[in-house]
């Protein structure tokens, strides 16, 4: 229960999660639960069948067992995805056997990729979908047509038994690999975890989900649009130089010293691509779980982000709606802000990041061919970026293009 204490707030709504949201060293915990929150356990919720639904009393009795039983678990996964706990830690504090809590952990963040992640995870699969994420990172980030920005993270975990060198990457670390579209707002909109580490140095995107889809033109995008200057463009995400250059995936420019207009482009792309670097420091900073190692099995290290990646988009999507004063998940100046000169204020949430980090950047995860189309739609970006209406105040100079 949160500081303080409020012993009725276990049957409050919704927001009041986020009232209760308290942090302990830059980590989350959820302090309350509700019985709507319960439901997230659904694999306790059905006990009660084996007391006999038809009579009220057992079934009353069952309920008040399932109640607290929920409440348990729920202080079992908080403590372990928000502060970080080892299991044994976790099993000397609440006196309970390692394969006991083992069990819980594990069923316990199934059930909340079962149950949230069609509420908050699901990805986009209508146009007009699309169009409003596409609609934010114009009206937000300045960059057109954009329906999310793409990055990719090697989660490390513990070596794991007689998996020889399935999941050893080539940093020189075990991982499981979780690959990420963000919207405008620091929320994922779709996620790829499980691929094994050493997989890193190519083919990763393109075995994933996502990338497949997308290169398969399988996503149900909206149509190519124009812009105000008549250009018609695709709708594309935008990504680092990690990720190969296709029809609806922008990277930038490969170089240093770059014509004007390609260095500008790069700098617009960046701006957009913050949010999912933004995104994955909001992730590692408020569930400490990425903090060191995850101390799994490779089935139970992705059940795990699995769940992180949920709560996140849970507590975010709340985050939103909430006065400045009240957004304790992510507050103002937590992520980095940029003023109307394009001044750049890195967030809070850069000063806590260390090197025992579990979360490690992906190096090339593709080719670095491009057709020709590809080429087009990124120099007609380019172009875009040049014109008045397409242009933001300072980019040349942020970009570092001499006047």
């Amino acid at each position: 229960m949160a500081a303080g204490g409020a012993k009725s707030t276990f049957f409050n709504r919704e927001q009041l999660l986020m009232k209760d949201l308290s942090f302990e060293n830059g980590g989350a915990k959820l302090a309350s639960c509700s019985g709507r929150h319960l439901t997230l356990l659904h694999p306790c919720l059905h006990v009660h069948e084996k007391f006999g639904r038809h009579h009220l009393v057992s079934v009353l009795i069952c309920v008040a067992f399932t109640f607290f039983l929920g409440i348990i678990i729920i202080n079992f996964l908080n403590r372990f995805l928000a502060t970080g706990d080892t299991q044994t830690t976790l099993a000397f504090s609440y006196r309970v056997g390692q394969s006991t809590l083992s069990n819980i952990i594990m069923e316990g963040c199934a059930a909340i990729w079962e149950t949230l992640m069609p509420r908050v995870l699901k990805p986009p699969c209508t146009q007009d979908e699309w169009r409003k994420i596409a609609a934010e990172f114009h009206a937000i980030w300045n960059f057109p047509m954009c329906i999310g920005a793409l990055d990719g993270k090697h989660v490390m975990i513990q070596a794991p038994f007689h998996a020889g060198s399935e999941y050893y990457n080539y940093k020189g670390f075990h991982s499981i690999v979780l690959l990420a579209l963000c919207d405008a707002q620091y929320c994922f909109t779709m996620v790829d975890i499980g691929d094994s580490g050493r997989h890193s140095d190519g083919g990763v995107f393109a075995n994933s989900e996502f990338g497949k889809k997308l290169l398969e033109n399988s996503l149900n995008l909206p149509p190519a649009d124009s812009l105000p200057t008549g250009e018609v463009f695709p709708y594309c995400v935008v990504a680092d130089a990690a990720f190969p250059l296709k029809r609806n995936l922008m990277r930038p420019y490969p170089g240093r010293s770059l014509p004007p207009d390609e260095s500008i482009f790069n700098y617009r792309l960046s701006r957009a691509r913050r949010v999912i670097e933004n995104t994955f420091g909001i992730l590692s900073n408020r569930w400490r779980i990425f903090k060191r190692p995850i101390i799994a099995h490779p089935e139970k290290a992705v059940a795990v982000t699995k769940a992180a990646c949920c709560l996140h988009n849970f507590l975010q999507i709340k985050n939103k709606t909430l006065l400045p004063e009240h957004q304790y998940y992510c507050p103002p100046g937590f992520v980095d802000q940029e003023d109307r000169i394009g001044n750049i204020a890195l967030g809070s949430w850069r000063h806590t990041v260390d090197t025992s980090s579990s979360l490690r950047p992906l190096r090339r995860v593709g080719a670095n061919t491009y057709g020709r189309e590809a080429a087009v739609i990124r120099d007609n970006f380019k172009k875009y970026f040049a014109t008045p209406h397409g242009q933001v105040p300072m980019q040349a100079a942020r970009a570092g293009v001499l006047g």
